[in-house]
């Protein structure tokens, strides 16, 4: 019904406008030619000049009004170290382009009134001003020559790299359809290698986990954490199509194009909580967030930085949205802590784990920390069943008491824990499940405990400060009712006594 309105609408607009066209055309028959074009030209001079007027004060009265929603003015004053450099840029050229831009429409307009017909002027045709030639030549090669100069010490300052001594963060954006797959470097601070020919399901970035830089890197699925102060450089790639890195209160804009890795560098200067506060100031901000809750949460208070996509990459091009938090640096690194690798979280040990049968330097170092977090609770503990802790990183050739070579790693925390804690002693209890006969499978867990005792005694441990037992299938600490639980069962511990 609203489209046929809107249709009839148009249809009379169009009739009164065909029949005001022929009531002028009446009308100047009636008039006579001369004086029809003589009120003619009188009119449409006046309402030239007031329609600059109305548009110049619509112009000017507009962008005021609207100066706090717009980048740059108002509390959306940059966020970021260089964006100052380009705000103030823009505002140069706004300064010049607008005093032009007013300028010329006031003479636009002006002469459309001053010069209307009028049967007692004669037109004068000027062919050459040299005068003239060269103030609107000069001029405006000067303007342009300050606006490029100043642009060109912009992009310099701007688009400057990290320097090799320099203190900084590196992350990675990689834009795909519908997503950004942001990667932290893990403790080394470094972001491991990739090829593309190894991408996958479970390695969509196609890291090359042969790299151990890769081992510790963090990809973030949620809200992305930067601190404050400290120099971020982003490198920025993609995956499919054309997108573009886009966080505009730090006036942070890069393209990420497929094949071709771009890189941009910035300075957070504003957490999230302090350009909230400078949001809060501003009355149009304290409206509420939600127009059909009047009591919920204002403007300000549901603020976030956002990463966007400014390409248009596809019909799921809004769900690029990442929401990204500036905060203090102990913030920062209470959040970078909880992060998990993704490499050790999804991949390792799994069919595209290249490392299968490797034990790597991060998981040794890793192994150490927990050992001995755990052997100091242990010594410092009341309880009798916090004395016992099972050796997890232990194995043994299936049916004997051989040692695998990956066992050291974890036998030597141990050496080094009885190192820290020369009064301690311990007893070394080898386990195994219920499969197959019992006495046997004793024997074998006396045996395992045995050759564990050996290698702490052969590195200089006292053998007075040991002893050892086989416990064969007689102290289970799951069902053996599956695969699972056996495994749980056949364990190697040791005991403070």
């Amino acid at each position: 019904m609203t489209g046929l309105i809107i249709i009839i609408c148009i249809i009379l607009i169009s009739i009164v406008l065909v029949q005001i066209g022929k009531i002028t055309e009446l009308t100047a028959q009636i008039k006579g030619e001369r004086e029809a074009l003589r009120d003619s030209s009188k009119w449409n001079g006046l309402l030239s000049m007031a329609f600059m007027v109305v548009f110049l004060l619509a112009v000017v009265i507009s962008a005021w009004m609207y100066k706090n929603q717009m980048l740059g003015y108002g509390p959306h004053q940059a966020a970021s170290e260089h964006g100052g450099v380009l705000d103030n840029m823009f505002f140069v050229t706004l300064v010049f382009t607008g005093i032009v831009f007013i300028l010329t429409h006031i003479a636009l307009f002006w002469f459309a009134y001053k010069y209307r017909w009028s049967e007692n002027r004669k037109a004068e045709f000027i062919a050459h001003d040299n005068r003239l030639e060269v103030i609107w030549t000069a001029v405006p090669a000067v303007v342009m020559t300050l606006l490029v100069v100043r642009g060109l010490n912009a992009w310099n300052t701007v688009m400057a790299d990290v320097g090799e001594d320099e203190d900084y963060i590196e992350i990675e954006a990689t834009g795909q359809q519908f997503n950004w797959i942001i990667r932290y470097p893990g403790q080394d601070g470094k972001i491991g290698a990739r090829d593309f020919k190894l991408t996958s399901a479970a390695n969509q970035l196609g890291q090359d986990f042969t790299d151990s830089k890769n081992w510790d890197d963090v990809i973030v699925s949620q809200e992305m954490y930067l601190p404050v102060g400290k120099k971020v450089r982003v490198r920025i790639q993609a995956k499919d199509v054309l997108h573009n890195f886009y966080l505009p209160q730090f006036r942070v804009k890069m393209d990420a194009v497929p094949g071709m890795p771009t890189y941009f560098v910035f300075t957070p200067i504003k957490t999230t909580t302090e350009y909230r506060a400078e949001l809060r100031k501003y009355p149009e901000y304290n409206e509420p967030y939600d127009l059909a809750d009047p009591t919920g949460p204002k403007r300000w208070e549901k603020f976030e930085y956002e990463l966007a996509c400014a390409e248009l990459c596809g019909k799921g091009h809004y769900s690029m949205k990442r929401i990204l938090r500036i905060v203090s640096q102990e913030e920062f690194d209470e959040w970078y802590r909880q992060q998990e690798s993704y490499y050790l979280s999804q991949i390792r040990g799994k069919d595209e784990d290249p490392n299968k049968d490797k034990v790597l330097d991060i998981e040794i170092q890793q192994r150490a920390k927990d050992f001995s977090a755990n052997m100091q609770s242990a010594v410092e503990s009341t309880n009798a069943a916090d004395k016992t802790l099972v050796l997890n990183h232990i194995g043994f050739e299936t049916g004997s008491a051989t040692l695998t070579s990956n066992s050291k790693y974890e036998l030597d925390n141990l050496v080094t824990a009885l190192n820290a804690y020369p009064q301690v002693r311990i007893e070394i209890g080898g386990h195994t499940d219920n499969t197959g006969d019992a006495d046997a499978n004793r024997t074998l867990s006396q045996q395992r405990a045995a050759a564990v005792a050996k290698y702490v005694t052969d590195r200089g441990i006292d053998s007075g400060r040991l002893r050892t037992a086989g416990y064969g299938d007689s102290k289970p600490v799951a069902p053996n009712d599956s695969d699972e639980n056996r495994a749980k069962n056949r364990r190697t511990e040791f005991t403070i006594l």
